[in-house]
């Protein structure tokens, strides 16, 4: 999934569901503290708002907080490192051990200018989480994670389809980027599905540096996948 840029030392691009507030670059925005959707609605692309649909799942999408830090660990941690991860699809384990993130890592995420790390709950259990920056006329995606049991229900694109919406609105940004580790075809192509191109702009792993993992294979790289979120 979608990883912050090696330099940035908070690992991992989103914040601020809630209140006004103000980023590096100066743009405002105003969101409530918490937000509904249901997995069935954002499915068929229905405008956002709180919106129930029979049998469907409601989920709510609301900023992290400083307190959120071990659990959001935890659920990142499941979906990419060790073997609880390969139940899902997103699993890394066979390219890198090591943590994939740590508590300081998240807070700093959460509490960085211009950024959003959105928390996702089904009937009130932490089941997924994002990440937004904002850079000038883009945003960026990251820190991705979906619990592996959750996985392969269509969750993942109701999830980045709100946060190409939150992204929007806030920020008023007409891209979406993220980095992706090239050799995950098979995710990359579920970007691609999702409206996503690649770009061939490849920046190397951090090999070294323990925070991002340790290497299993010595050809790792970020390749970044760009998207027009543009509504026209």
């Amino acid at each position: 999934m979608p990883r912050p840029e090696p330099p940035n030392p908070a690992r991992g691009g989103v914040k601020g569901c809630a209140g006004a507030r103000e980023g590096r670059s100066g743009s405002r925005y105003s969101r409530p503290a918490r937000v509904h959707v249901t997995q069935r609605a954002a499915e068929r692309s229905v405008p956002h708002g709180h919106r129930h649909a029979p049998g469907s799942a409601r989920l709510t999408f609301r900023d992290a907080t400083d307190a959120d830090a071990p659990a959001l660990v935890a659920l990142i941690e499941s979906a990419y490192r060790g073997d609880s991860s390969r139940t899902g699809w997103t699993t890394e384990a066979d390219l890198l051990e090591g943590q994939r993130t740590d508590e300081e890592g998240v807070r700093a995420v959460i509490n960085a200018p211009a950024s959003r790390l959105l928390a996702v709950e089904r009937d009130g259990e932490l089941i997924a989480c994002c990440q937004l920056e904002h850079r000038g006329d883009a945003a960026y995606f990251g820190m991705f994670a979906v619990r592996p049991g959750a996985q392969g229900g269509g969750l993942g694109k109701v999830i980045i389809a709100e946060a190409e919406r939150a992204a929007r609105e806030s920020w008023g940004v007409r891209e979406m980027h993220m980095t992706v580790i090239s050799v995950r075809e098979e995710l990359i192509a579920w970007y691609e599905r999702r409206g996503y191109r690649r770009t061939g702009q490849l920046t190397p792993f951090p090999y070294g540096d323990e925070r991002f993992g340790i290497p299993q294979r010595d050809d790792l790289a970020f390749e970044l996948l760009v998207k027009n979120i543009e509504v026209l």
